[in-house]
């Protein structure tokens, strides 16, 4: 019977062992950011090693990260980024997937490799032929230190084509660019559901007015909808109606659309919105 005793104590004091352990902060916190480039998701999952007083980036043995030898890029696993679609890599295609991002660190430039195998910190089974893109890039030298390493998809460019993929630690940072390209998906949704929904006119008009693809057929769609129905509410659309006309060089007519959308802004219960400004900024920026 007591054998049986001090059995079951074991066995409650491993149970209560295994279950109540202290939470304590990582010393490489997990950290993750992504973002919409275009239709494209990108994210970036990583650790965030601390610089802690330490020396970083340098030539020579007593840095943490000396110039000239691979690095996992992060703490722990390294760091881990996925693309939704394809993708170009500093001008490099690359496929849809998810890739560990490796690097050597230089005084004046990084190498920064994408490899398709998740080989975590251990870098002796980085192989070069499993690197599917390499960015030589340029090594941005900063004022601030930044304790905590850090990654960001920045620089969106104004028409979502463009980004960059952007490290920072220490007094270290670096950019890689990134292209995406949305046309022949979205020509392709145009094509397969305008005929679905007629909101949809609205959608390709604006991307084709945006665009500059063919704003005759641009024109095409606006009219088509908004000869479904009578809604002051439409003075929006009505404005990219004149947009269109705008670009196509049509100044007597966006013009007259321009105060056709402007009136029926002022006559909707629930406020123009901005688009009376709009308008007269559109009507002035053609005489």
């Amino acid at each position: 019977m007591k054998r049986i005793t001090n059995l079951i104590a074991l066995c409650v004091l491993v149970t209560f062992g295994a279950t109540a352990q202290i939470n304590t902060p990582q010393p490489s916190p997990a950290g993750s950011v992504s973002s919409t480039v275009g239709l494209t998701e990108i994210s970036i999952d990583y650790f965030r090693p601390g610089k802690k007083g330490r020396e970083i980036f340098g030539d020579g043995d007593k840095y943490l990260q000396p110039f000239g030898q691979i690095w996992r890029t992060g703490a722990n696993a390294g760091t881990i980024i996925t693309f939704s679609t394809d993708v170009k890599i500093a001008g490099q295609d690359l496929k849809a997937g998810k890739y560990q991002i490796v690097s050597i660190p230089g005084s004046d430039e990084w190498q920064v490799m994408f490899h398709t195998e998740m080989i975590g910190g251990n870098m002796g089974n980085y192989k070069e032929e499993n690197v599917a893109a390499k960015a030589t890039v340029k090594t941005m030298k900063l004022s601030n230190s930044v304790e905590r390493m850090t990654f960001q998809i920045s620089d969106i460019s104004a028409d979502n084509t463009s980004a960059n993929i952007h490290f920072a630690w220490d007094n270290m940072s670096f950019k890689v660019p990134v292209s995406v390209d949305f046309h022949a998906s979205v020509m392709s949704d145009i094509t397969a559901k305008t005929q679905v929904n007629p909101q949809n006119y609205v959608a390709a008009a604006n991307y084709y007015l945006n665009s500059g693809e063919n704003l005759e057929q641009a024109l095409e769609w606006m009219n088509k909808y908004l000869s479904m129905g009578e809604n002051s509410g439409q003075f929006w659309h009505v404005h990219t109606k004149a947009q269109i006309l705008a670009k196509m060089g049509n100044k007597k007519e966006a013009i007259e659309t321009a105060k056709d959308s402007m009136e029926k802004a002022k006559n909707f219960a629930q406020g123009d919105f901005g688009y009376i400004k709009r308008n007269e900024d559109l009507i002035a920026s053609l005489k």
